[in-house]
């Protein structure tokens, strides 16, 4: 976004929509007006970007909107005072069920990860041995033809992905799935990654978001936030020690276990100096408020030591931030997505750092919600 457009978010700004629709793969967009709409980006949802919307005039059925062939791309536009509007995409959809109503359709619509989850394989198939960079492309072409994969900084596609077999659901095979066996054989997950279509309907390998990424942006008390914001804590999902190994069962050596912790002293969450080689070390530092939650991860796909911390920082980086979490009602940004890192000042003068888990907003509307997770840290 311009900063002509982020300056505008703040004022009186016109929000107009608008919409195209395609039946053939994306070569060619139609036009569409949008009545009302609201889109869903959620960063734990299988479909990073879900939305509805109901457009304008537009036909229904083999030529027009339907179930099959359709994609549907929203964009929401930012104009401040004497500016044209700035178009930013609100997810590129497939239709999951659509309905005749007076003025054209209504759209029920999921992200493109919906249209390579539903392309499930046949029958059992074997996958690798390659790079990453080159089985995800193979991957997500045979279920969207033509479609680029983007590579975030802190994912390797050099990875070398040893041979697996895939049972039949191919999205799990490219995120952080298991086998019939319960086996995990997800690429992104034995990379230390996770993979998602964006706000432009891109298949992405990213990294795990963490706090000391760059902050997107700054919510002041009582500027931005609109009413009081909810805090809540919870022990689910939480681990502060991670345990991580992979073994390919094929003969060659085993990969781990190697131990991933919080050794973070300011955080609630601290393990410890060293709890592998010196559990005891908490008793005899007098560290009373240490406790551990230890999970597990083994994958065939994790073949080297350094893979393998790879895969455990990023693990930690998720399951430290699920116990703390913020949600709190906010002007629009149409430019936030899950995973950015934003900076919110929970009461005047304290400000925490927080991981956009969802971020919902009606098309047009001057606010949205967002909830958020964080690293509980001691106040210093």
């Amino acid at each position: 976004m311009s900063e002509a457009a982020q300056r505008a978010i703040y004022g009186p700004a016109r929000r107009p929509v608008r919409a195209e629709w395609s039946n053939d793969g994306g070569t060619s967009w139609a036009p569409a007006q949008v009545s009302a709409g609201k889109v869903t980006p959620d960063r734990t949802a299988e479909c990073r970007y879900t939305a509805s919307a109901e457009l304008v005039d537009v036909p229904i059925g083999r030529t027009g909107i339907n179930t099959v062939s359709t994609q549907v791309r929203l964009w929401q536009g930012l104009a401040g005072a004497r500016m044209a509007p700035e178009w930013i995409p609100a997810g590129r959809y497939v239709v999951d069920r659509v309905r005749r109503t007076r003025r054209g359709a209504q759209c029920e619509l999921l992200g493109r990860e919906d249209a390579i989850r539903s392309a499930a394989f046949p029958k059992a198939r074997q996958v690798g041995p390659d790079t990453a960079g080159a089985l995800v492309p193979q991957l997500v072409a045979e279920a969207l033809p033509g479609a680029p994969v983007s590579w975030q900084d802190g994912v390797d596609p050099g990875t070398l992905v040893p041979a697996f077999t895939v049972d039949e659901d191919r999205w799990q095979a490219l995120s952080s799935g298991t086998d019939n066996s319960g086996t995990s054989t997800g690429i992104a997950a034995a990379i230390g990654g996770e993979v998602y279509a964006d706000a432009r309907g891109v298949i992405t390998m990213a990294p795990v978001p963490t706090l000391s990424d760059p902050v997107v942006w700054q919510i002041p008390h009582g500027l931005a936030v609109v009413g009081t914001p909810s805090e809540e804590q919870t022990a689910e999902g939480l681990a502060n020690v991670w345990a991580i190994s992979g073994d390919g069962g094929d003969g060659s050596e085993a990969v781990g276990p190697v131990f991933v912790w919080d050794d973070d002293p300011n955080s609630l969450t601290y393990a410890g100096p060293d709890p592998i080689e010196d559990p005891l070390a908490p008793q005899r530092l007098g560290l009373t408020g240490v406790r551990l939650w230890v999970e597990r991860y083994s994958s065939p796909l994790i073949t080297s030591t350094a893979q393998a911390y790879t895969v455990g920082r990023a693990k930690l980086a998720d399951s430290l931030g699920v116990q703390s979490s913020l949600s709190f009602e906010a002007v629009c940004h149409p430019g936030l997505e899950p995973g950015d890192v934003v900076e919110v000042e929970i009461e005047p003068g304290r400000w925490e750092r927080h991981i956009i888990d969802s971020c919902p907003y009606d098309l047009g509307a001057a606010s949205m919600t967002c909830t958020t997770r964080t690293t509980t840290r001691r106040l210093t």
